[in-house]
């Protein structure tokens, strides 16, 4: 049922979304934009390689938030609105919910639209909607980290965990969380295209989180 409260909603998980972390803080603690380096990226990933952890790791934590917390709207709007909790209906808004935000971190109405990847933004979702099959997305990010250093293929891989988990593994009844994951695998690729160019090139940078902060691509 589509509510005044329903569309506002929609409208804050977009606006949540467009927070663009990396360049707030890049800004105001190193007044580095870090779209003007490494990848070009607004993203946790790109903050690593062009800033170190220390802004990292809370740009990471905070696009992770803001998914969780836009999908997490459709509780606040209530029953009336989207159904009751962990109902098809309510899934269904918390999906509608986690894409605005994931679109809003793509294309950020508060950084020109030139936003990052939505990784991270994807991961706070999805751990809002399936928590068990989202820790398993993280296991699979870690070891594929660990063994290639590359961030970009651990995402991939991880987005493609995510759909076998929901299907295999932690088996969902609600088909619009499978299909969602579907889309996941989709969006990842779409937006990795240029990392999976340089990955068979060989040309993809690795990511060492113990180096320190530097501007230079």
């Amino acid at each position: 049922m589509i509510t005044v409260y329903s569309v506002t909603a929609l409208i804050m998980a977009y606006l949540c979304g467009s927070i663009p972390t990396a360049v707030w803080i890049g800004m105001a603690f190193y007044n580095v934009d870090v779209r003007e380096y490494g990848s070009g990226n607004a993203g946790a990933t790109n903050t690593f390689r062009v800033l170190g952890k220390q802004a990292g790791i809370p740009v990471m934590l905070l696009d992770i938030f803001k998914g969780w917390a836009a999908t997490n709207f459709a509780y606040f709007i209530g029953a009336s609105a989207t159904g009751p909790i962990n109902s098809v209906a309510y899934t269904n808004y918390e999906l509608a919910l986690g894409i605005a935000a994931v679109m809003g971190h793509l294309f950020p109405i508060f950084a020109g639209f030139r936003g990052g990847k939505g990784v991270a933004t994807l991961f706070g979702m999805i751990l809002a909607i399936h928590f068990h099959a989202a820790l398993l997305c993280v296991v699979v990010f870690i070891v594929v980290l660990l063994i290639s250093k590359y961030v970009s293929l651990s995402s991939i891989t991880a987005a493609f965990t995510y759909p076998i988990g929901v299907t295999f593994v932690f088996p969902t009844p609600i088909r619009a969380i499978v299909i969602y994951g579907m889309c996941i695998c989709v969006l990842v690729l779409v937006t990795h295209q240029k990392n999976i160019e340089r990955l068979i090139r060989g040309k993809e940078s690795k990511v060492n989180f113990f180096k320190k902060k530097t501007t230079t691509a």
